[in-house]
């Protein structure tokens, strides 16, 4: 399925396919190709609007996906969208919002296809 930016007008598709895994975000990746990625976020995350926060600037970024609290205290989210964008919501990740203290991000491969960011309940 593929997405259409509102703000810029692009379509990125968000599918993640087996045989040929997505790319890494590095420097030779092309900026517009679209990847998702799997966020662990851990330390002081919680009760401190850091979702609300990650929501806002995964809008602004053009960045579809979901986050959402655990029940051991970190934030989980998928981000899909063009590596340049997910690299930019992954360094935000790695700071959250004032009042924030994040200890990890653990970024990891994943698939899926979303519309829109998401604020989820919390799950297990």
């Amino acid at each position: 399925m593929a997405l259409t930016n509102p703000r810029r007008g692009a379509t990125v598709s968000c599918v993640s396919i087996t045989a040929h895994p997505e790319p890494a975000m590095n420097d030779t990746t092309p900026p517009n190709t679209p990847i998702t990625r799997h966020l662990r976020i851990t330390g002081r995350v919680q009760g401190v609007g850091y979702r609300w926060n990650m929501a806002q600037q995964a809008q602004r970024l053009g960045v579809n996906g979901w986050v959402r609290n655990r029940l051991d205290g970190s934030v989980e989210a998928v981000v899909c969208g063009p590596v340049v964008a997910v690299q930019a919501l992954v360094d935000w990740a790695q700071r959250g919002p004032s009042g924030a203290r994040v200890d990890g991000v653990e970024v990891t491969e994943a698939a899926g296809t979303f519309e829109g960011f998401l604020q989820r309940e919390t799950a297990v």
